[in-house]
């Protein structure tokens, strides 16, 4: 059976030992730690704070963490934005590594300009590739890239990208957004599983909203339950991480509501994967 997680970003307004207290009470049995939690990132990534909340949390690892990507982008033209970006990227790896993590999700970057990606943009992602590739060979932490929206200007966000970097880069592992594939189709969703399942450490789940944005509930959505039907039919027994925007709802939820969200959750998740 593969491992039941939520993004801490859900909880992203409390601090790093109350995001570990509410994740155990929704009974999820583990959670994706983003560099970027504020009370974490803001406070100059107390590592210690982090490794105690994961030491008084046996039944959550190991976790899985989100290299940091708000403001980043290793793939920009801009040397030093892509520089600064690569740079937070190895050191999320490393720490990664230290808290005994055992996927890291990284993102691929995209194109500055709202453009198609040039020679300048590949060669970019190719420096990016190679730096993450010699540190990923020092840790035991799975590195693994994630598809992003379909956007003009994004470096992987099709079935066939994803499968012809991992073919490349035999070392990488595949964290597959859902909710991205899906703003595809159902389809594209589908044409990942078959083309990168075999490398999938990850999945990042949500159901598309009715303004045809991820990051909604899955509970009752039949487009999420295909997709992940057909995850557990072909046997993925990584972890499936719940990546949900607290803002798509009418009002702000308190963090009782947010647990019981996440129950809800996690009963639809277990129907499917039992």
């Amino acid at each position: 059976m593969g491992r039941f997680a939520v993004s801490t970003m859900f909880f992203h307004e409390y601090p790093c030992d109350h995001i570990f207290d509410y994740v155990a009470e929704s009974g999820l049995n583990s959670l994706e730690f983003w560099v970027e939690t504020p009370h974490f990132w803001l406070r100059g990534r107390p590592e210690d704070e982090l490794a105690g909340c994961i030491a008084g949390h046996p039944e959550l690892s190991p976790i899985t963490v989100h290299a940091p990507t708000l403001d980043l982008n290793p793939c920009s033209i801009n040397p030093k934005v892509a520089e600064l970006s690569v740079d937070y990227t190895v050191e999320a790896i490393q720490m990664a590594d230290r808290m005994g993590a055992a996927v890291i999700t990284v993102h691929p970057g995209r194109r500055t300009a709202k453009r198609h990606p040039s020679a300048y943009d590949f060669r970019r992602f190719e420096d990016y590739i190679d730096r993450i590739r010699e540190v990923a060979e020092k840790v035991q932490v799975k590195v693994a890239i994630e598809n992003l929206e379909p956007r003009v200007n994004a470096l992987l966000y099709t079935a066939e990208d994803a499968a012809e970097v991992l073919e490349r880069e035999p070392w990488l592992w595949f964290t597959l957004d859902m909710g991205h594939a899906m703003m595809t189709s159902c389809d594209e969703v589908l044409r990942f599983i078959d083309l990168c399942i075999e490398r999938m450490a990850n999945v990042h789940v949500s159901a598309l909203g009715g303004n045809g944005r991820p990051h909604h509930p899955i509970h009752n959505d039949p487009s999420a339950t295909r997709v992940l039907a057909e995850l557990a039919d072909r046997g993925y027994d990584g972890y499936l991480t719940l990546e949900l925007e607290d803002m798509v709802f009418p009002g702000a939820l308190s963090s009782e509501e947010k647990v019981v969200l996440l129950i809800r959750e996690l009963e639809a998740l277990e129907m499917i994967f039992p």
